[in-house]
C-alpha cells in the first residue's frame, strides 16, 4: 500500500486526492491521510502566482513533516482579478522522492458582491457561507458548488486537475526525474 499525505485536513481536498489516485492507479492500493501545514501565503490567496507557491509550500511542507510516504499532495485554492472581474480556481501540486507534477484546475466567476468583499479583505469561503446561509462549505460543495447549485462542487474542481497532476508519474519515460533536469 502506497501512502499519500494530503497537506489539509478537509475532507473534499482528501477525498479529491484519493479519488485521483484510485483512479489513475487502478491496480494500487493507497492509504491518503490529512495533515495540517503552513503555507506561508495569505489565507485567501489573491494571485495566481500566490495560489501556487502556497500549493508548493503546503506539500513541501508535508514532505519535510512526514517523510514515511510515497507522495505528498499540496493544494490551493485562491481568487484572480483583472480588476473588474473576479475568478476563482485552485493549483495541485503532487510531489514524490523523483517527481513533481502540477495542474491548476479551472476558473469560474465569482458575482460582483463577492469580488467586493473578497477585495475587502474577506476570505472567499466566509462571503460564500454568509451569502447562502451555509456552514464550512469549504468542506462540502464549495463556492463552485453554491454557484452552480452542486452541479460542479469544490471536489469535481479539484479531482481532473489532481488526475492532470498525476501525468509525471503514470508516464516516468516521458519526464526527468529531480535533479536530471
Amino acid at each position: 500500500m502506497k501512502k499519500v499525505i494530503v497537506a489539509s485536513k478537509n475532507p473534499v481536498k482528501i477525498n479529491a486526492t484519493k479519488k485521483a489516485f484510485e483512479s489513475v492507479f487502478p491496480k494500487e492500493n493507497f492509504e491518503v491521510v490529512g495533515m495540517e501545514v503552513p503555507s506561508f501565503v495569505s489565507d485567501q490567496p489573491m494571485s495566481d502566482e500566490e495560489t501556487l507557491e502556497g500549493a508548493i509550500n503546503r506539500a513541501e511542507n508535508a514532505k519535510l513533516a512526514k517523510k514515511d510516504a510515497d507522495f505528498w499532495v499540496g493544494i490551493e485554492g485562491g481568487i484572480e482579478t483583472d480588476g473588474v472581474d473576479m475568478d476563482a480556481f485552485g493549483w495541485m501540486i503532487i510531489l514524490s522522492e523523483k517527481r513533481f507534477g502540477q495542474a491548476r484546475s479551472c476558473t469560474f466567476p465569482l458575482p460582483p458582491y463577492v469580488a467586493k468583499a473578497v477585495n475587502a479583505g474577506q476570505e472567499l469561503g466566509h462571503v460564500n457561507d454568509a451569502f447562502f446561509k451555509m456552514h464550512n462549505s469549504k468542506q462540502g460543495g464549495g463556492a463552485v458548488g453554491s454557484l452552480t447549485n452542486n452541479v460542479v462542487t469544490r471536489m469535481d474542481l479539484y479531482v481532473q486537475p489532481l488526475i492532470l497532476a498525476l501525468i509525471p508519474f503514470v508516464q516516468e519515460n516521458l519526464f526527468e526525474d529531480f535533479g536530471e533536469q
